[in-house]
């Protein structure tokens, strides 16, 4: 999957992420902040990564401000982020269905 356009998905409050996409051409860029980052910073790194080749996601620049979040709220955050970034609606999303 492509990303189209940029896209936002979470919000700033605790326990949440705030996921945000945009095109790239440089292979997957992310930028990860997370008031948990000594403790889980490798791990949620690699969810977001997981979730990105799932998707078939090659290129994109990727930020994550994360505060806490579950790693299932994480894997949520960028799957809706990316979906939004290609303008699947509500009606024809497979969520959940797409990550293998």
């Amino acid at each position: 999957m492509e990303i189209q356009k940029p896209a936002m998905a979470g919000t700033l409050e605790s326990s949440d992420a705030q996921v945000i996409v945009a095109p790239g051409s440089n292979g997957i860029e992310l930028t990860l902040e997370s008031s948990v980052m000594n403790q889980y910073g490798r791990q949620i790194k690699a969810t977001v990564l997981s979730v990105l080749e799932g998707l078939g996601v090659q290129d994109a620049k990727i930020k994550v401000v994360d505060k806490g979040a579950l790693d299932c709220t994480l894997k949520a955050r960028v799957e809706c982020a990316v979906f939004r970034s290609n303008g699947i609606s509500a009606q024809n999303v497979p969520w959940g269905g797409v990550i293998k």
